[in-house]
């Protein structure tokens, strides 16, 4: 069985239980997501699927691209990724693949790219507590000293500084699948998910557990 699919992050909502408890859920958008590739131990080394998803001119795609693409019976893809397989005799390019490989209750990872937020201070990209506000401080929100004087005279690799906060590749584990809708192609994740509106996501079963 595939275990992912590529997704299109929808916005957020809320729903309620069977027993009326309030859940906030993340609509996804998943699929039909096709088959371009199908990849095995014997010719490539590992079992996966080359799946693509969502629309896109072909007026910018390479011919090399179409010329792999048209195995599928298409020219141009949104996304294209590559998602686990057990059995990749089971697929061929040009197949569908939709939602009903997930299960209401299913545990499952979401892989995206966060919310990009631009060039922002200590306080912002990593929770400092800031500097004093009165009796003439002049370090509000600063890093402050970092440490490096004679010795080792250079600032340590890793160092929690101002710079780029968001935009980062993360992978969010055991999200629950809170409801499937098969004839929309949706799925309603609970919680939120990392991304922004209309970005594209992974959605894979977990592989580790709490």
């Amino acid at each position: 069985m595939c275990k992912g699919l590529i997704g299109k992050k929808l916005g957020m909502t809320s729903q309620f239980t069977s027993e009326g408890k309030y859940i906030p859920v993340t609509v996804v958008e998943v699929g039909p997501c096709i088959v371009t590739q199908v990849k095995t131990v014997d010719t490539d080394g590992y079992n996966a699927l080359q799946i693509g998803f969502g629309k896109k001119s072909a007026k910018g795609v390479t011919k090399p691209v179409k010329g792999h693409l048209a195995k599928s019976g298409h020219e141009a893809f949104a996304v294209l990724r590559e998602v686990p397989v057990e059995d990749p005799g089971a697929y061929k390019p040009g197949q569908a693949i939709t939602a009903d490989v997930f299960g209401v209750g299913d545990k499952v990872e979401i892989v995206g790219i966060t919310k990009g937020r631009g060039f922002s201070g200590v306080m912002k990209r990593h929770g400092f507590r800031g500097g004093k506000k009165t009796h003439g401080s002049h370090s509000h929100r600063i890093p402050g000293s970092i440490g490096c004087s004679a010795w080792p005279g250079k600032v340590i690799k890793g160092k929690r500084l101002p710079g780029n906060y968001g935009n980062d590749r993360k992978t969010l584990r055991n999200v629950e699948v809170f409801d499937i809708r098969p004839d929309e192609n949706l799925i309603l994740l609970k919680g939120p998910v990392p991304g922004s509106r209309e970005g594209h996501i992974t959605i894979r079963k977990t592989t580790y557990s709490k």
